[in-house]
């Protein structure tokens, strides 16, 4: 998911450097939901990994 998030920020800066403004809004929007979304998931798969690995 980090991947995908890398990706679209990648497109977002290249068409922002070309001038397509509505592409690069786009795809920025995509990538930050897509890196708060791999945020929670990986503090999530933290927590569950501390409290399995104290039973």
């Amino acid at each position: 998911m980090l991947s995908w998030s890398l990706l679209f920020l990648a497109v977002a800066l290249i068409a922002a450097i070309f001038g397509f403004g509505g592409i690069a809004s786009a795809s920025a929007g995509v990538a930050q939901v897509l890196f708060v979304l791999f945020l929670i998931l990986f503090v999530v798969t933290v927590i569950a990994r501390l409290i399995r690995g104290r039973s």
